[in-house]
């Protein structure tokens, strides 16, 4: 690839799993085009071979643990 990439947004609470419906915390945008969202458990399924059919992958999941337990909605 030859062009550079447009930083990507940070997933938030309306960004959906593909799979189940659950918050996606993972990105993976297809070399063809397009994106596939994932929630933590469905990316850890699928995120290896995406990544070896060249798939870039945007992993948040790390939030998950980064929220402290006292956060309001709007941060979760």
């Amino acid at each position: 690839m030859t062009g550079t990439l447009a930083p990507t947004k940070q997933l938030t609470a309306t960004d959906r799993c593909d799979r189940c419906g659950a918050q996606a915390y993972i990105r993976a945008t297809l070399p063809a085009g397009g994106e596939l969202l994932f929630c933590a458990h469905h990316g850890r399924q699928h995120v290896a071979v995406l990544r070896d059919k060249g798939a870039d992958i945007q992993d948040e999941s790390a939030r998950l643990s980064d929220t402290p337990s006292t956060a309001g909605n709007d941060e979760r």
